[in-house]
């Protein structure tokens, strides 16, 4: 599991860290891991051409620590000085002592450059970059030259992945001690790259929990729930769904499609697409109006396609889990949710969650981690907030938010949300807490996309066809 941590949370362990060592020690750490992970990125360092954009923070330092130990290898290293003033005194020192130098001129040496470390600002740094630095950044972006950030692309916030002005876009980043926040999170993670953690020894001094968790394929198989040989369709999960509209029977059918996809013992459908349910599914128990006439069940799906057909006040008053989704989030009441016995999960995306939380679509993109955390205080839900990178956030404040890693662009079709409404709320039968199934969800859903896309277009169809193949790819050693 990858664990993310405040820039406070941070900053407090490496000074618990530092009184224990000599000085400038943790500084030489991340020094010789970014030294080692740039030299990877070349993968020939004597001759190489590399250029470090340097600012007064440590960052900048350890961008200068890691350009001596390349230039003594036998690299061409040259500074680019933001604050020629203010740069770290003891890391320039090092720079000129191994052969490197000073920049006279920035956009000469980035022009020639193979490599660019990213050592403007920091992860204190505020609002993007500022307008001297702008044009630098720029032209690292444009020069040709891989793009390596130091512990995080300069202009994003650190805790949130918001990109409050310009930003240098990396290729790759390598980040000290923990994941950030804004690594893991978009906007923030596409202007990361590959993100590569260089341990410099702050486990022993963060806290057990992190305030984001990105699920692992280990994490993932481990919660998944496998039958057992006693088994019984009701042991396995029963879920209901309530879907579809004579508009859209389609999501009728796609959301069965991801609750029997995704492991559930038996799926029990009412809605007006009974008849395109059982075509496609005849596994399916179809059932007539209410809700509550349909038998056992475990966990209920009430929205995708529903239009404006009546469902979510009726599967709201049950005593078992229910993920409202789509159709269902229009108008739905906080005291409504809060009031519930049961626990509930709501599975917007950004237009969706902008409407539940009275805001401009753009505010939720932009503050991904905000948004959702409000959205979870408001209904006292849990709730999963769809996207290019889904998060899963608790009602319990205390509880570290879950993003998920294995989302892709390819998921952007119609109906895909359904299928993973489906997959979800299978796994809510079976007994996974909401905050696990929806992170085991989209975990899934994801991957199943990524395994079918291969760079060519994917319907939601495809994907509920290879959820099977990516819950055995999770679960296979």
């Amino acid at each position: 599991m990858r664990l993310g941590y405040s820039v406070e949370t941070v900053r407090a362990a490496e000074g618990e860290l530092m009184a224990r060592l000599p000085e400038g020690a943790l500084m030489q750490r991340a020094a010789a891991g970014l030294a080692a992970a740039a030299a990877g990125l070349l993968g020939r360092v004597y001759g190489a051409r590399v250029v470090l954009l340097v600012g007064s923070g440590d960052n900048g330092g350890d961008a200068l620590c890691a350009g001596a130990r390349l230039a003594r290898r036998g690299a061409g290293v040259s500074a680019v000085l933001l604050v020629p003033g203010s740069a770290h005194a003891a890391g320039l020192a090092a720079l000129l002592r191994a052969g490197g130098r000073i920049a006279d001129d920035p956009y000469e040496v980035l022009a020639a450059a193979d490599l660019v470390l990213d050592g403007i600002t920091g992860i204190g740094g505020h609002g993007g970059l500022r307008p001297d630095a702008v044009p630098v950044a720029r032209a690292a972006h444009g020069s040709g030259a891989v793009v390596l950030a130091v512990d995080l692309p300069s202009g994003i916030e650190a805790d949130t992945g918001e990109v409050g002005g310009e930003a240098v876009r990396a290729d790759a980043t390598v980040t000290f001690g923990a994941y950030k926040p804004g690594l893991l999170v978009d906007p923030g993670r596409e202007y990361a790259g590959a993100v590569r953690l260089v341990d410099i020894g702050l486990g022993p001094h963060l806290p057990s929990v992190p305030e984001l968790e990105a699920l692992q394929h280990t994490d993932v198989a481990q919660l998944l729930p496998v039958p057992a040989a006693e088994s019984d369709k009701y042991r396995r999960g029963v879920v209901g769904v309530v879907a579809g509209s004579a508009r859209y029977p389609g999501a009728a059918v796609l959301a069965v499609a991801g609750a029997l996809r995704g492991g559930a013992g038996a799926v029990r459908y009412v809605g007006p697409g009974s008849d395109a349910v059982i075509a496609r599914f005849p596994e399916a128990l179809v059932h007539g109006w209410p809700p509550s006439k349909a038998g056992r069940v475990q966990a209920w799906v009430v929205g995708p396609g529903l239009g404006d057909s009546p469902g979510v006040d009726e599967v709201l008053e049950s005593d078992v889990p229910v993920l409202v989704d789509a159709d269902g989030l229009r108008g739905l009441d906080p005291a409504a949710v809060r009031a519930r016995s049961a626990p509930t999960l709501l599975t917007p995306h950004a237009g969706e969650a902008a409407a539940l939380l009275g805001v401009a679509r753009e505010e939720v993109e932009g503050a991904r981690l905000a948004s959702v955390r409000a959205l979870a205080a408001k209904y006292g839900a849990t709730v999963l907030l769809k996207g290019s990178t889904t998060l899963v956030a608790d009602p319990d404040p205390r509880r570290a938010v879950r993003v998920n890693p294995t989302g892709t662009s390819w998921l952007a079709t119609a109906g895909s949300g359904d299928v993973l409404s489906g997959l979800t709320g299978s796994l809510l039968a079976a007994g996974l807490a909401p905050l696990d199934a929806g992170s085991v969800g989209a975990y899934l859903h994801g991957l199943a996309a990524r395994l079918v896309s291969r760079d060519a277009p994917v319907s939601a169809h495809d994907v509920a066809t290879a959820l099977p193949r990516a819950w055995r790819d999770t679960t296979t050693p």
